[in-house]
């Protein structure tokens, strides 16, 4: 299997909901953070490679079709590079409220205690650590100023970089048919798959995996 889609929007822009729709639209297994929890293992991967090692792409993503969310979003160049005929799709959402979600969900979980390293949560708070907080946003993703401009150098350097006939920028408040058009596929005539409000993310954080898997026709951790 080889990707085919590639979401390079930080987490929080909807990227939940873009891997439900993308599945549901018969693109295959979508890689996501939660994966994480049943594939333990990968967090080596991610850490190594945020501490400069190269990414282990066909590893990774050997049983996959597509990928959105962090950790894969930090490595959008590398990843694209390895797959250059993967549409690219990068899920946009106003910057204030950006951060406010972020800062209300992973930011506030990546701050408390680590959970035991028995629990499979332990590989996404582990990750969402050296990743995100660290790689991403260098350490200084409470200051509010810095965080929303390193989203913002983000999303101009992928419209800069992404051929524009690969590349969609897409805000998910749009429904299905932007995401249909690009990607040549049917409108289906169910429902957006709109999940992972801020509520429910911080009112369910320990269960992420139900969540998905619950609505994905591919549940986490499986194969195809």
């Amino acid at each position: 299997m080889t990707l085919r889609v590639i979401g390079v929007g930080f987490g929080r822009t909807g990227t939940l909901s873009l891997k439900l729709a993308l599945e549901a639209l018969g693109v295959g297994p979508c890689y996501h953070m939660m994966e994480l929890a049943a594939r333990r293992a990968h967090a080596d991967s991610w850490i190594r490679a945020a501490r400069g090692e190269p990414l282990d792409c066909q590893g990774i993503f050997a049983d996959f079709a597509a990928a959105v969310d962090w950790p894969a979003t930090a490595f959008w160049r590398e990843i694209a590079a390895a797959y250059p005929h993967a549409r690219v799709i990068l899920t946009v959402r106003d910057e204030a409220s950006w951060y406010a979600s972020f800062r209300d969900t992973i930011l506030d979980k990546s701050q408390g205690l680590a959970p035991p390293k028995a629990l499979p949560l332990r590989a996404i708070y582990d990750v969402t650590r050296e990743v995100i907080i660290e790689r991403t946003f260098g350490g200084r993703a409470a200051d509010m100023q810095h965080a929303i401009e390193v989203f913002r150098n983000h999303n101009a350097e992928i419209v800069a970089e992404i051929p524009p006939e690969r590349l969609l920028v897409y805000d998910l408040a749009r429904g299905w048919e932007p995401l249909c058009r690009f990607l040549d596929l049917p409108i289906p005539t169910s429902p957006f798959p709109h999940v992972n409000t801020r509520s429910t993310f911080q009112s369910h954080y320990g269960d992420l995996r139900a969540q998905a898997s619950a609505v994905s026709p591919y549940p986490t951790g499986s194969k195809p």
